[in-house]
């Protein structure tokens, strides 16, 4: 299912294999949460270089619910996409929700943030529901503990979430047809052991690819790619490497440098709504009054349908006057500055030049 093509330091090129296309890596997801990317058609991601979408387990389970998506065919179909989707287990809302979930050994128990109905999301329903959304990756349930936690917590939190890895891939082996791939996903906080033996005890039980999940969640940047270091030498070369939930440009190209294959992250589309606009020369702020008569282009390097008919100055007047269509130029902007980014590492490692593209862009990027 990967096929690596060229390496350029530790850099990767390869090609992911899926039921709903070929992947070319490393690659970016754009986040469509509920089964849509905010602001963007399904086929406007197309056409802005997007591979893959990345829809939400436990907000599809919410609404309208897997039934109602298998029902219509699938989530491509539902949502009108024909390129591979992975979806999440539910893992991060272990995290991101710990104030209405309680945490137990056969599962995670939610008190759902719409009607405050309790959900009790096991290891075998987070791959039941990934089946019936007919994900074309699936990831396994997992606990994403805080990165201030105890030692003795990320070790007991450690254990859990490889035995639900186990519990998942067992599940999953249940099904007659399995057109989906299973990732399992690497934690242990902050602590290279800990990453480590996460890494071989989840190699051992075997998966399709491989997810580093618990960074990029306030640590600083150094850290994080210090984890990440001790993390990849002790996974496969020839299966797939996901740093979950990353990031910044400037994270993006430091994870590739050093082994990554996948990305994911809110930053283009969040960012977007709030005129946080990424461009090849750092970041534009586009409610500033310095671009209030910027009759220049948002970024001239940029092709988009933005920036090749628009300029600072009239995105500025749309953002400041709260126009819905501010929202959409921003957005197809930043997802397309996103996907051309990828697309310029994958072209850099195949010229085995991705050293000397990434410290080019560095050196012109002002965060």
């Amino acid at each position: 299912m990967f096929k690596l093509l060229k390496i350029s330091g530790s850099a990767r090129r390869g090609t992911l294999k899926t039921a709903h296309g070929e992947i070319q890596t490393p690659f970016f997801m754009t986040i469509g949460t509920v089964g849509a990317v905010k602001g963007l058609l399904p086929s406007e991601v197309r056409e802005l270089g997007g591979q893959v979408i990345l829809s939400n387990t436990y907000h599809l389970h919410l609404r309208p619910g897997e039934d109602t998506v298998e029902k219509a065919g699938g989530l491509h179909r539902f949502m009108d996409w024909d390129g591979p989707i992975l979806t999440d287990s539910g893992g991060y809302q272990v995290f991101s929700l710990s104030k209405i979930r309680k945490l137990k050994e056969d599962g995670v128990e939610f008190q759902s943030h719409l009607d405050g109905k309790k959900i009790f999301l096991t290891p075998e329903k987070a791959i039941e529901i990934q089946q019936k959304l007919g994900s074309d990756i699936m990831m396994v349930l997992d606990e994403c503990p805080a990165s201030t936690a105890k030692r003795d917590y990320i070790e007991k939190s450690l254990a859990l979430t490889t035995e639900w890895a186990r519990r998942c891939k067992i599940r999953n082996s249940k099904f007659e047809i399995r057109n989906s791939m299973l990732f399992s996903i690497v934690q242990g906080g902050l602590h290279p052991d800990l990453r480590e033996r996460s890494a071989r005890e989840l190699v051992k039980i075997g998966f399709d690819g491989y997810a580093i999940g618990g960074l990029s969640v306030g640590e600083p940047n150094e850290v994080m790619y210090e984890m990440i270091g001790h993390t990849v030498p002790h996974l496969p070369d020839d299966k797939p490497r996901y740093l979950m939930g990353v990031g910044t440009p400037q994270d993006i190209l430091e994870a590739v440098g050093r082994g990554i294959d996948m990305f994911d992250c809110v930053l283009p589309t969040r960012n977007a709504r709030h005129g946080h606009l990424f461009t090849s020369k750092g970041i534009v702020r586009i409610k500033n009054e310095q671009y209030k008569e910027d009759f220049t282009p948002l970024d001239p390097e940029c092709g988009c349908y933005t920036c090749m008919h628009f300029t600072k100055a009239y995105l500025r007047h749309l953002f400041m006057a709260n126009e819905i269509l501010s929202l959409r130029l921003n957005t197809l902007h930043n997802v397309a500055f996103y996907l051309n980014l990828m697309k310029q590492i994958r072209e850099a490692i195949e010229d085995g030049k991705f050293d000397e593209f990434k410290k080019d862009f560095l050196n012109k990027y002002t965060p």
